[in-house]
């Protein structure tokens, strides 16, 4: 199968590139999930289940149209909890359940500009050959010292009979939600298609999904790696 396509992003707000990325997702109740979501928005299933997914990754190549990428603020860790929703003119996309970053400005500017619940957290990604070591501490806004540290190995690309239909749901997500003044909206994300693969969970140590308002995860996850990709992040619309 083929990943949906990405939408065009005419006039971005942003420019990423998101690099080392793990998807690790877990099987929930829809009606747990629910519960964290506001009205408008209604839980995404596959398979009878809502998912939740941990997403750390190394964010590169941030900057703003019509300037350059600075070292020092371009280029940070990110682990981001997140789940799959509708809305009630049946759009699609991912409702951010918690987002740390290590770099204090990002995690401010997510939390101004796009509304987003964005944590400061001490982080790191440590990378050699296959395996990707992420660790992450929160400092500011609480709960202090919820953590995530994950140890993962990438294997072989998927071939395409195993593109199937639950990794695209997983992965090939182009939209996010959030309220803006109470206000629900929502911003495009354009990307290639995620060249994704095999990945072994060797390490997992987390409280985010618990600091987050659900039970721990119960049961094996599903777990993907990609190298990553390009982004551009559209602006803010009702």
């Amino acid at each position: 199968m083929r990943a949906p396509p990405s939408p065009r992003v005419t006039w971005p707000v942003m420019y990423h590139h998101w690099s080392r990325m793990t998807f690790i997702h877990w099987r929930y109740p829809p009606a747990r999930v629910q519960e964290l979501l506001p009205g408008h928005l209604t839980v995404e299933t596959f398979d009878e289940a809502a998912w939740v997914g941990l997403t750390p990754f190394l964010m590169r190549g941030v900057r703003i149209p019509g300037t350059p990428a600075l070292p020092w603020l371009s280029r940070f860790p990110e682990t981001n909890l997140r789940t799959y929703v509708r809305d009630e003119r049946g759009r699609t996309g991912v409702w951010f359940l918690s987002l740390d970053a290590a770099l204090l400005l990002a995690a401010l500017g997510g939390r101004c500009a796009y509304r987003l619940p964005y944590f400061w957290s001490a982080m790191s990604v440590d990378a050699e050959g296959a395996r990707t070591l992420y660790r992450c501490r929160r400092r500011r806004p609480g709960p202090r010292g919820a953590r995530c540290d994950v140890e993962v190995e990438a294997g072989a690309p998927l071939a395409e009979s195993e593109r199937d239909e639950l990794a695209h749901f997983l992965t090939a997500r182009y939209r996010l939600f959030t309220l803006v003044a109470g206000r629900p909206a929502t911003a495009q994300v354009e990307h290639p298609a995620w060249p994704l693969h095999h990945a072994r969970l060797i390490g997992l140590e987390q409280d985010l999904v618990r600091a987050a308002g659900l039970p721990a995860p119960d049961g094996p996850a599903v777990v993907h790696a990609s190298p990553g990709v390009p982004v551009r992040v559209g602006l803010w619309t009702w």
